[in-house]
Formats: structure tokens, C-alpha cells, sequence
């Protein structure tokens, strides 16, 4: 992720045991977005600076849309088998290196966000000091989200510690958990869109949207799955 890596964003809610709700409201200010009402004139003009067949393009697609997936299948498989806290003899061994593979992943994807980028046309209009101070502006705030989630999840709250069986104990609700949801994973998105305003950038712009999407399919995969992780806890302490 550009910074949050990815992982562990919306742990809050679970290590309460409380149930969360997934409809447009997961994605906070995606959630309010009347699609109906997008401009098609304006989308067509976009996608016009846009080589959607470039391959440094697919490259950054493939390469966003692959993370989420990737630890998602990775965690899911632990959780079942415990086979790499078997490999690397304990949970905290095997969260600390998945841990390390999704922030190579992230650099990864990153690298290919950036390329793409330069491999497609600047919107002039867009070429100014005041769009490039408001690209850094949300940048620094995404950033902040970012940094904020992972001190207060630690390093195994934020890299899927809880499908190793490294769950918390309570729910955090200090900032950024105060403010919005799953902030690691709105902040990455946050991070590229400032990114993509920066360098005047449609192609960026579309990747980051690429980004949003494969963040709430993430959301909506891991949620549920996460509630029930912490819901057998809770029935184990209750029984004995």
C-alpha cells in the first residue's frame, strides 16, 4: 500500500466482537457517492488521456488488484492449515514474515503506480501549484491515517495477526478508529490520489480507483471472516 500496506485496517470492530456492516457505508466517502450523477462527458474526457492498453498500465492493475488477493488467500490458508506457524515455528514468526512479503508488495505496487503514471499524458489544465499543493495536502493526510492505524494496531493488528491466532484483547477506538473506518486501507487510497494530483494525472487517477474497489472487495471478504475469528473467541471464553 503506499503505506498501510494493506492488511488488518477494520480489527477494531472485530476484537470487539461486535458485528459490522458492509454496505456503502464500509467505504466512508465512497459510501454517500450517487453514481448516477457522474459526469459521462467528463469520464469520457478522462479515459481520453488514458491508454488503458498501455502495458505499464495493466502491469499497475494487475499488481494493485493481486495484494488483497494475495494475503487474503495467504492468511486464509494459515488460519486453516497453521501451516506457516508450523514452518517458521510460531504465529508471531509467520505474521512478522508475511508481514515483510506484503510491504515488498506494496513497494511493488507503488513502483508500477509511478511508472504508469509517467507513461501517460498530464492534463495541462491540471499542471499548477495549486493542484500539486492539494495532491500533497491529501497525501499528508492519508499518510497520517497510515501511520495513526498502525501505531495503534501494532504490527500484527495491522498484518492479519488475528488469522494466526495473535487476537486482541480490545477494541481500539483512539484515532484514527474515532474518526473513520478502516483508515489504514482509505489513507493508502488517499496516498495515491494525492500521488495522481500531484503529476497531473488521469491515468493515476484511474488506478486510484482501481485501488478503492480492490480495498472494499478486500473489506467485504475480510469482515465477516474476521467477526467470526473473534465471535469463537468470545464463545470459548464464555464456556469455560
Amino acid at each position: 500500500m503506499a503505506g498501510r500496506p494493506g492488511p488488518g485496517a477494520g480489527r477494531r470492530e472485530a476484537a470487539a466482537g461486535g458485528a459490522r456492516r458492509f454496505p456503502r457505508e464500509c467505504c466512508e466517502g465512497l459510501g454517500g457517492l450517487d453514481y448516477g450523477q457522474v459526469d459521462v462527458a467528463a469520464m469520457a474526457r478522462l479515459f481520453g488521456y488514458v491508454d488503458v492498453t498501455d502495458t505499464g498500465f495493466i502491469v499497475a492493475v494487475l499488481s494493485i488488484a493481486f495484494n488483497p488477493l494475495f494475503w487474503n488467500v495467504v492468511a486464509r490458508w494459515e488460519h486453516k492449515t497453521r501451516a506457516l506457524s508450523q514452518v517458521f515455528g510460531s504465529p508471531h514468526a509467520a505474521c512478522y514474515c508475511l508481514g515483510a512479503v506484503i510491504l515488498v508488495l506494496n513497494c511493488v505496487r507503488s513502483h508500477c503506480f509511478t511508472e504508469a503514471m509517467k507513461s501517460q499524458p498530464k492534463v495541462e489544465g491540471w499542471d499548477s501549484h495549486w493542484t500539486y499543493y492539494s495532491g500533497l495536502a491529501i497525501s499528508a493526510v492519508g499518510t497520517l491515517f497510515v501511520i495513526s492505524s498502525f501505531l495503534a494496531l501494532g504490527f500484527t493488528g495491522t498484518f492479519l495477526g488475528d488469522y494466526f491466532g495473535i487476537l486482541m484483547e480490545e477494541k481500539v477506538t483512539s484515532f484514527p478508529f474515532s474518526v473513520l473506518d478502516n483508515p489504514m486501507y482509505w489513507g493508502s487510497t488517499a496516498i495515491y490520489l494525492g500521488w495522481s494530483l500531484m503529476h497531473a494525472s488521469p491515468a493515476g487517477l484511474l488506478l486510484t480507483a482501481v485501488v478503492a474497489i480492490s480495498y472494499t472487495i478486500a473489506v467485504l471478504y475480510e469482515g465477516p471472516f474476521t467477526e467470526e475469528i473473534y465471535r469463537r473467541k468470545q464463545k470459548g471464553v464464555k464456556s469455560k
